[in-house]
């Protein structure tokens, strides 16, 4: 049988938890104008070879239709909004039609220089062994959580 010190120590702040978790919950679905975006990170649509999928903001530098195997895919990242200020930037490969990250690159703090190119006194380079197509999606997710991002496909011989 349990014991009141067990009871006391193990269950009673399960129970609290659960108690005041609900109240909680149930507090901020209440109200109507709620806003649960926990992770701003969505991708929104296709787009064509190195333009922005909002508008003309971002655009990807340097990014070739065709590498070899041996010849690595190097990138910047124009930013043509001069409001952006400051963000981390995130660069992935994905296999073409699909949700498999083949290689991918992050960047943080990176602020808006004179050049307006991510990330900033670096380049995105990586070497992809296998043949076949690919997307390259580059996202900045800004200081204030709102992200644009742009992608651009290639292939590999």
């Amino acid at each position: 049988m349990v014991s009141s010190k067990q009871m006391i120590v193990f269950v009673l702040p399960v129970i609290f938890s659960i108690v005041f978790g609900s109240a909680v919950m149930a507090d901020t679905l209440q109200k109507p104008d709620r806003e649960l975006n926990m992770w701003p990170m969505t991708f929104s649509g296709e787009s064509s070879h190195g333009k922005s999928s909002h508008g003309s903001d971002l655009e990807i530098i340097g990014l070739s239709n065709q590498y070899t195997i041996s010849e690595p895919v190097q990138i910047q990242v124009k930013i043509n909004d001069s409001s952006l200020s400051c963000g981390d930037l995130y660069i992935t490969i994905y296999a073409s039609g699909s949700a498999d990250v083949i290689t991918q690159g992050g960047y943080f703090n990176q602020c808006v220089k004179d050049g307006k190119l991510f990330p900033n006194n670096d380049s995105f380079s990586k070497i992809i062994d296998t043949p076949g197509s690919y997307k390259i999606v580059a996202d900045i997710v800004l200081t204030d959580l709102s992200n644009i991002s742009t992608s651009g496909t290639f292939t590999i011989k």
